[in-house]
């Protein structure tokens, strides 16, 4: 079994359906493929962290309470399938935008790593042997400055990114997949390679 991989996912776009800014539970929608996603990675003994950016409670579009009602309903969604997060961090902020204390330029916000570092720190986690998953070009620079491997989705925002955007990117993931499922799947494969 692996000991100490973590698999880091983003949230809108690779985990649930990409509409914006969230400011009702009602618009939150996991896709139907989640859960047997999140289920095969808990079953190979991964440890599974949701880290997503939230700078919609800077911008004033919602609050912390809502976005912990948000998470209720992800979590339940996955108890349903028979799968669970070991974790989920936010980063509220945005560097220009809002009022302190969410008006800063934290460490937390990707591609910076601070989610990671913290969920490496209270999960045990080995960075080095562990996976980030993500829709937005932001999310393999985190892989890339926190030392992990990238896994590109096409879901959420992930198909334009990468048919307009990647010849622009600096750092290239080391997988695109077709969804969290395929994605998972890889991963999966990688760690026994």
């Amino acid at each position: 079994m692996p000991q100490n991989i973590g698999v880091f996912i983003d949230r809108d776009g690779t985990i649930s359906e990409e509409v914006g800014y969230i400011n009702h539970v009602s618009r939150y929608q996991v896709y139907p493929w989640t859960g047997e996603a999140i289920r095969s990675l808990n079953k190979a003994g991964l440890k599974v962290v949701v880290v997503t950016n939230q700078a919609g409670v800077a911008r004033g579009y919602f609050t912390e309470g809502l976005l912990g009602q948000v998470h209720q309903k992800l979590i339940a969604e996955m108890t349903r399938a028979g799968a669970h997060f070991d974790a989920i961090y936010y980063c509220p902020h945005h560097p220009t935008v809002g009022e302190p204390p969410y008006r800063q330029a934290c460490n937390c916000r990707k591609p910076k790593t601070g989610m990671v570092d913290r969920a490496a720190a209270e999960l045990g986690i080995d960075v080095s042997k562990s996976f980030v998953i993500g829709d937005r070009y932001g999310d393999i620079e985190l892989a890339h400055n926190a030392g992990a491997r990238s896994v590109f989705v096409l879901s959420g925002y992930g198909l334009g990114e990468y048919e307009y955007q990647r010849h622009n990117w600096k750092q290239q993931p080391e997988w695109v997949a077709r969804d969290l499922l395929d994605a998972s799947q890889w991963i999966l494969q990688a760690i026994t390679a």
